[in-house]
């Protein structure tokens, strides 16, 4: 199974992938200059970015991802912290499937706006005593997509921000592996089986007991 990976930042997913040894065809930036790019170069994965302002619009940026997708013989695009809300120019450029990785238990602390630490402080804000990590399909609605996988993380007294949003990150490392492994030994074409991870009275896959 071949990944095309998207990103826009850090990319410690991207990393936790490549460590578990997936075979990542391309890795693609909205923004150059990211640690992402260093992790892709470190691993000698041919990487690309491709910024809005290099074309005449977000929907023909959206189409070049999915050509370079479609040409580095991808079969599964994940967005590992990728920014951005693809547009329907992607989809149809690009014919595979595409996962994103959401640092809550979706649908709860999803859509717009919900990014980065903003997501832990809504969690919090809520006075939640559980979050988690979700992976499911990308649509054309934001954070909308079926869910494929889902792992809870447990909300501790005195958590902030910050302390909260490193213990979903390890979760999401966890996860993202564990549901990979799954999709590629069981749907090597790049369909997506539905499995929830360690939720609830469902029993935890080996891979993703915390």
């Amino acid at each position: 199974m071949r990944l095309g990976v998207l990103v826009s930042g850090r990319g410690s997913n991207l990393e936790a992938v490549l460590r578990a040894e997936f075979e990542v065809a391309i890795v693609i930036s909205n923004r150059p200059g990211v640690r992402a790019l260093e992790a892709a170069a470190a691993h000698r994965v041919r990487w690309v970015v491709l910024q809005v302002s290099d074309f005449a619009d977000a929907s023909a940026r959206d189409a070049a991802i999915g050509e370079a997708l479609s040409s580095a013989g991808v079969d599964l695009a994940l967005l590992a912290g990728y920014d951005r809300l693809l547009r329907p120019s992607y989809f149809s450029a690009f014919g595979g499937r595409t996962i994103n990785i959401h640092p809550s238990l979706l649908p709860a602390h999803g859509g717009a706006g919900m990014v980065g630490l903003a997501v832990h402080r809504s969690v919090l804000d809520a006075d939640d005593v559980e979050t988690g990590v979700t992976i499911h399909e990308v649509s054309a609605d934001l954070d909308g997509g079926r869910i494929i996988a889902q792992s809870g993380v447990p909300v501790r007294p005195g958590d902030d921000a910050e302390t909260l949003a490193a213990r979903v990150l390890r979760a999401e490392h966890r996860l993202l592996v564990a549901t990979l492994t799954s999709i590629a030994r069981e749907r090597p074409e790049g369909t997506p089986r539905a499995s929830i991870c360690g939720r609830g009275s469902a029993p935890a896959a080996p891979e993703c007991t915390q």
